[in-house]
């Protein structure tokens, strides 16, 4: 998978690039990653990337002509602005953007960019959520990661990705590791029975409880067989909660 990222804090990838599974990643080409600053394709000997917004009003907008240019020299990909005006990052938009294959991201800058360039460059805007960070680097982070995960080989086990939370629409079950007690809490005992059925009885048992908890928006759209549905009516008697509408008919 190749990813492509335009930037004006290029340094800021460095570190990120370098370190864990996407070091490891890229050292071993299972994913290519490249970053451009955007200073680079400017035209002005003070290879200036804003100015002051039309209509006035304050902070400084990202201009036009250094973002067309190095569209233009980079090709192909989907293009993607960081933006917290776009679409929400999720695990089933994560899981289509890994099918792409060829991502070029734009991480904007100060008031943001001139909107022409969203009209004739950008293919899509993708957002973190409903808040504001200064530019769209740790945006892109973000999805990078997030993105890699899903390349086989990325993670050694693929057990690991199959588990996260989010990718059967439920929260990831409780983890556990030496030592056996701690502070005198233990290790619940099935994880030590060596009964496998019955482990993963109880960690979809502990998802459905998770998720009830503490997001019971997502069990919606979770798929959910007739005995986690059961599993349910059980916990929130338990847990002393509310069903979602739908699934408490």
């Amino acid at each position: 998978m190749r990813i492509r990222i335009l930037t004006i804090f290029p340094e800021l990838f460095e570190s990120f690039l370098g370190t864990s599974l996407i070091g490891r990643a890229r050292d071993e080409g299972l994913l290519e990653v490249e970053v451009f600053d955007l200073r680079k394709f400017t035209t002005d000997r003070h290879r200036s990337v804003d100015d002051e917004p039309y209509g006035g009003g304050g902070g400084m907008v990202m201009t036009a002509e250094p973002w067309l240019n190095a569209l233009r020299q980079i090709e192909g990909g989907r293009r993607i602005l960081m933006s917290p005006q776009g679409e929400r990052l999720s695990e089933a938009k994560v899981r289509e953007l890994a099918a792409v294959e060829d991502l070029v991201l734009l991480c904007g800058r100060y008031e943001g960019i001139d909107e022409r360039v969203r009209e004739l460059a950008v293919d899509e805007e993708v957002s973190l959520g409903d808040f504001v960070v200064s530019g769209g680097e740790l945006p892109a982070m973000v999805l990078t990661e997030a993105v890699s995960r899903q390349v086989p080989g990325v993670v050694g086990l693929h057990d690991s990705v199959e588990n996260d939370s989010f990718r059967h629409g439920l929260l990831d079950y409780p983890h556990y590791t030496r030592p056996r007690v701690v502070e005198g809490l233990e290790v619940p005992a099935v994880l030590l029975s060596g009964h496998h059925r019955q482990i993963e009885t109880w960690r979809r048992r502990q998802a459905l409880a998770a998720t009830l908890r503490k997001r019971p928006d997502l069990l919606a759209e979770a798929s959910l067989t007739a005995e986690d549905r059961q599993q349910l009516l059980e916990l929130a008697d338990e847990l002393e909660v509310e069903l979602p509408p739908r699934l408490g008919a």
